[in-house]
């Protein structure tokens, strides 16, 4: 038992290969980019023995991947779909692909579900729509939330606590204007939506609105990526009115699934 579970009155469990497989995961969520089995060992401050049949273990669960022609590992998105499978995340999915599928099919554009994690947006669902072309985001595909739309737009419904909390994760990673930042959320939370051009591509205007569970807060949010096209009505203020609609929708559906728990 080590001195500080002694001092604290708790057991503690050593479990060394643990300790060393979480600690490879995280510093390949960190990295900018795949490295290598040396880099790791450098990264974790461990030789390349302590932590080769880990790595190795890793990528026969198919946790990592490593790229033959560099011999750089990367994480693959096993982590991510193991976490849609959550009690939690799956009553989200469950209340609302149905919706996002009625959207794609009114409105022709494609919605996202996106959910905040560690100062990131996380994609978690997408339903292409369009009956010739569809722009869709990949699952798992996350930006800065302080940078982006789905993500200022759950700040702005977000426990202020809580919204402090993502906004230091995000300035750990790139600096953040927090007045500039303070003022959009504002704005976002008088409006109740956001609607604009997007900072990322070109032709596409991003329709967003918050979900919120019981407590008023935000626990996603869905993006519409509305692709303009010429010669054709760009209809973002019928998208915004169904896209309100849904998310009202969804919101009341987790609040009867959490009313209804024993």
């Amino acid at each position: 038992m080590s001195n500080e579970a002694q001092d604290s009155g708790r057991p503690s469990y050593a479990a060394p290969a643990l300790t060393k497989g979480l600690e490879v995961l995280e510093l390949l969520a960190t990295a900018q980019a795949p490295m290598t089995m040396t880099m790791i060992g450098e990264g974790l401050g461990r030789s390349k023995n302590e932590i080769f049949r880990m790595i190795f273990a890793l990528q026969e669960r198919g946790y990592i991947e490593r790229n033959p022609e560099t011999d750089a590992f990367s994480l693959t998105d096993r982590l991510f779909r193991l976490g849609l499978r959550t009690p939690r995340a799956q009553d989200l999915m469950t209340a609302a692909m149905p919706e996002m599928a009625a959207i794609a099919e009114t409105v022709g554009q494609s919605p996202h579900l996106v959910v905040v994690s560690r100062g990131e947006t996380v994609v978690t669902a997408a339903v292409p729509g369009g009956s010739d072309m569809a722009f869709t985001l990949r699952l798992g595909y996350g930006r800065l939330a302080a940078d982006a739309t789905s993500g200022q737009v759950i700040l702005a419904f977000q426990d202020p606590a809580v919204a402090a909390r993502i906004i230091d994760d995000c300035a750990a990673k790139a600096p953040v204007d927090r007045k500039a930042l303070a003022d959009q959320l504002a704005a976002i939370r008088a409006r109740g939506h956001e609607l604009h051009a997007s900072r990322d591509f070109v032709g596409i205007t991003d329709i967003c609105c918050p979900i919120l569970g019981a407590d008023g807060h935000a626990v996603a949010a869905i993006i519409i990526a509305f692709v303009n096209r010429h010669n054709r009505d760009n209809r973002h203020d019928e998208a915004l009115e169904a896209l309100k609609a849904s998310c009202a929708r969804i919101a009341a559906k987790l609040s009867q699934q959490l009313h209804f728990l024993p």
